[in-house]
């Protein structure tokens, strides 16, 4: 597929999303208005630009990745501004800055190489774990940390008692640690596939080849767990795990990460009542109905709504759901798009972990394997853990919806990755270019070194 047909493609995103605006405003029974035309302005701005970023920085780049991010927020914003007109109008705005954002990243990729990713690689570790500290910060102050539903996740900048801005910092550490892990396990991926050692009946490597990544992963799940976000905490753990299996071809790491993940599970819902509730609401929703059972009920009730074709945009009640912009989002999406609409939403994620594991597989060094991998899993796991949770499959974690969900932070990180993977994918049909040749030699360097 052309990039000429690639924009063809972002124009009907547009089109699908002031088409959606205007037929949930008729619904409503009133007339299209200003707000149809500014969603199609504002989104054929954001994802217009990028795609011309593309043709300039990233020409060989897969023209699939921008039209299914641009498909799927299309839909989130369709069923934002339905249940949210005031957040339907941050989450355009916050639309144009993740587009800005992901130009200048672009840009600097470009300018910089890949190659600056691999030497900076403690920077991006130690900005993540400041990213995780920074809600922490006193709520007193001007930046402070701000509790939400039992986390404390969210930071918030006020002037003179007034919020300015609220954000989730972890959103974006996700995508630092990505980064990090793909270039320390590049650089050690056959120690790590190397088994010396032996736990119980798993085969491991020289316990000093996993010290640090075991320091990061300890500290960066410690501050998670302080904060109470443990959505986010599996999700670092499906991470870790994926990518070690990635580098070394392993099974005992997943294995080893599943175990993990049981027991913090089990610990979590001991220490943290919130999270005892997020368990009986999964296993007993009906018994506690009026309280912890609500939320979940309430998206099986909009589920079972929709049956095939759904209830039609703008006449279903999602309403009901709480936190339906953001955790219940494709509950929404499901009661008024049927089993048809919501089908099309896991096979448009499905495509798209589809070609950004492609590019992983048409890489020809192991940084840009396991960043493309990485990034990829990110959008992967975060996107089953949600649907999963909404449809009962899995215990309710309270993450956001990649690209769907409203939330300026979470759009950003996942714009930022979008971005990388397309570059990525510019320099693998490249691969000959002065970037591939300087981190290939970057990789031999401290392959010799050890």
């Amino acid at each position: 597929m052309s990039r000429n047909a690639e924009a063809a493609l972002l124009v009907g995103a547009a089109i699908l999303a002031a088409l959606g605006t205007a037929i949930v405003t008729a619904a409503g029974g009133d007339r299209p208005d200003a707000q149809t035309a500014l969603t199609f302005i504002i989104m054929l701005a954001a994802f217009g630009s990028l795609h011309l970023a593309f043709r300039q920085w990233a020409a060989e780049a897969s023209p699939y990745l921008l039209p299914i991010a641009a498909l799927l927020t299309a839909v989130g914003l369709v069923e934002i501004f339905r249940l949210d007109a005031r957040a339907a109008s941050l989450q355009r705005w916050w639309l144009l800055i993740a587009a800005g954002l992901g130009i200048a990243v672009l840009f600097l990729l470009k300018r910089l190489g890949i190659e600056a990713l691999l030497r900076y690689r403690y920077l991006f570790l130690a900005g993540a774990l400041i990213l995780f500290l920074l809600p922490l910060l006193p709520s007193s102050w001007p930046l402070g940390g701000v509790e939400v539903n039992g986390s404390r996740l969210w930071l918030q900048l006020r002037v003179f008692d007034t919020t300015v801005v609220r954000f989730q910092p972890a959103e974006l550490a996700k995508v630092l640690l990505v980064i990090f892990l793909a270039s320390y396990l590049a650089s050690r991926h056959r120690a790590l596939s190397t088994m010396t050692r032996r736990l119980g009946p798993l085969s491991m490597p020289e316990p000093r080849q996993l010290f640090p990544l075991a320091a990061a992963w300890a500290l960066s799940l410690v501050v998670l767990v302080y904060q109470r976000d443990l959505g986010a905490s599996l999700l670092l753990l499906a991470l870790f795990a994926s990518m070690l299996y990635a580098a070394s071809g392993r099974l005992s790491y997943p294995l080893v990460g599943a175990g993990l993940f049981v027991a913090g599970a089990v610990i979590a819902a001991q220490v943290f009542d919130h999270v005892q509730r997020r368990f009986d609401a999964w296993i007993r929703p009906w018994d506690d109905f009026a309280d912890s059972g609500f939320q979940i009920a309430q998206s099986l009730f909009a589920l079972g709504s929709g049956s095939l074709t759904g209830s039609g945009l703008g006449l279903g009640r999602p309403d009901f759901i709480p936190s339906a912009t953001t955790d219940f989002v494709f509950s929404a999406v499901a009661e008024e798009t049927g089993l048809a609409g919501s089908l099309a939403v896991v096979a448009a994620y499905a495509l798209l972990v589809a070609v950004g594991f492609g590019i992983a597989l048409r890489a020809r060094d192991p940084y840009r394997k396991l960043l493309a991998a990485g990034l990829t899993a990110a959008i992967a796991i975060q996107a089953i853990l949600i649907i999963g949770g909404v449809t009962r499959l899995l215990p309710l974690t309270g993450i956001t919806l990649p690209f769907m969900s409203y939330g300026g932070s979470s759009l950003v990180a996942n714009v930022i990755a979008i971005v990388i993977l397309a570059r990525l994918s510019h320099e693998i049909g490249n691969s000959a270019s002065p970037s591939s040749l300087a981190v290939a030699s970057q990789l031999r360097g401290k392959g010799n070194a050890k």
